[in-house]
């Protein structure tokens, strides 16, 4: 039964804190065979006055946001149009690939790639897995189904999916997709 201890400095929320639970428990469960049930962690508090590195006392760092949160809210940006909403989450060098599609790194040049393909498009969710990359990048995938509108009218749906997400900085700076559209569409 593997105990992790984890201190921190006070100010973290109960969510977040919730976070760094969840996210060492599954890093444990990565290395040992246990069930999460048989692992346990305990967040100790340090007070701020309590601390010091190099004589001086230490503030707690912001906690990043949930990448998966993050990533599903953009994609409700997307799904609704909401352009603006949609490219401030997007970092300066954001760049994005498409089946069968050049590299693009402007969401309208995403939005006239798909218009001679299909009238709308919308995606139920199956599972999002968030981890963090050897480097910077906080890296999310989600899984799940297409569903909407060929360009003829006639509807589609259970089309599969997966999208790579990388976040750095509070931003998007990668996005990658995989689907089945074009095998789908090719046997219709």
């Amino acid at each position: 039964m593997p105990i992790v201890e984890l201190h921190v400095l006070e100010g973290y929320d109960s969510t977040e804190k919730r976070r760094l639970g969840e996210a060492l428990t599954d890093a444990v469960r990565f290395v040992v065979p246990a069930a999460p049930d048989a692992i346990t962690v305990m967040i100790h508090e340090l007070p701020a006055d309590q601390y010091f590195r190099g004589r001086s006392p230490r503030s707690p760092a912001p906690a990043r946001p949930d990448p998966a949160r993050f990533v599903r809210d953009y994609l409700a940006a997307m799904e609704r149009r909401d352009l603006d909403a949609a490219k401030a989450m997007l970092g300066d060098d954001f760049t994005m690939q498409f089946p069968g599609a050049a590299p693009m790194t402007q969401l309208e040049e995403l939005i006239a790639w798909s218009k001679p393909r299909y009238n709308f498009v919308t995606k139920t969710y199956d599972r999002f897995d968030a981890m963090q990359s050897d480097g910077a990048a906080a890296l999310v995938y989600c899984f799940g189904t297409l569903s909407g509108e060929w360009l003829d009218g006639t509807p589609f749906s259970g089309i599969r999916f997966i999208d790579r997400f990388e976040i750095e900085g509070g931003k998007i700076t990668r996005q990658d997709v995989w689907n089945d559209m074009a095998e789908v569409k090719a046997n219709a």
